[in-house]
């Protein structure tokens, strides 16, 4: 008799600021019961927005460093250190699930950035879960993404947890600094539309680019792209995404978080 693998669960979290690698709030707090909630993974593997090159890679070094890919926080920030070992041996399994693509393996250049590493802080705390990184590759479409995250299914019944770190709307450029936990009014139709799909019909998220406030909400695509590989971990699974946790930022960002396959006690506040 084939013994039943439960996949591990997997998850897109809006990360926000930098800042809250450092913060305690609903965001930071819901990402800590999320990482207590659900069973302990073999390893973590990051689609994280701010590793947007022109190629598919994933990070295969035994020790990735911390990345402080921002300026202008203060030095408590930088400072900040996320030791958690790589996985050689992972980035070796993701390469031969996205074949025939081509895939990089970086056992040099990159490491964790604070897409990952400001997320992970709090998700896992004490930084002992391997953790490798695989980049968006910014030449490709929509459907590449989505395809992408449908071939990395396998991993979650190898005990891989997928995370997903970018923001579903993320216009800096008209930010409100009047609006810390409010919304443009385009901003609130938008996610809205993004939700709709995402617990309905994940595979139909592409065609959001059509939305007529996209272009707002997306200005640039790399932190809505790591949104693509949870709705194609979706689609493969043949099930809608849950919400997770809601709300907004400074006016033009939305940090709504998104699950697939958590036990009912992991659904965030």
């Amino acid at each position: 008799m084939r013994e039943i693998v439960k996949p591990m669960p997997a998850a897109f979290l809006g990360h926000g600021s930098p800042m809250n690698a450092l913060e305690h709030n609903r965001y930071t707090e819901s990402w800590r019961a999320f990482g207590a909630t659900i069973p302990k993974p073999r390893a973590v593997l990051v689609v994280s927005a701010h590793w947007f090159i022109n190629a598919t890679a994933v990070t295969a070094m035994p020790w990735p460093r911390t990345i402080h890919d921002f300026r202008g926080f203060p030095p408590e920030l930088f400072a900040m250190q996320y030791p958690a070992p790589g996985a050689p041996e992972l980035a070796a399994e993701i390469a031969g699930e996205i074949n025939p693509d081509k895939v990089d393996l970086d056992d040099t250049d990159w490491g964790l950035d604070h897409g990952t590493w400001s997320v992970l802080h709090h998700v896992f705390p004490d930084a002992d879960i391997p953790v490798v990184q695989l980049s968006i590759h910014a030449l490709q479409p929509f459907d590449y993404h989505l395809k992408l995250g449908a071939k990395l299914a396998r991993l979650r019944e190898r005990g891989v947890l997928i995370i997903g770190s970018g923001n579903v709307v993320h216009n800096l450029g008209l930010i409100d600094w009047r609006r810390p936990d409010a919304a443009f009014d385009w901003n609130e139709r938008f996610d809205d539309a993004v939700k709709a799909v995402m617990t309905s019909a994940p595979a139909d998220i592409a065609k959001l680019a059509e939305h007529p406030d996209y272009r707002r909400a997306v200005p640039t695509p790399e932190h809505f792209l790591p949104l693509l590989y949870l709705a194609g971990l979706a689609d493969a699974a043949g099930k809608p995404a849950q919400i997770l946790t809601e709300g907004y930022a400074m006016g033009s960002l939305s940090m709504t978080a998104y699950g697939l396959d958590l036990p009912s006690s992991a659904r965030l506040p």
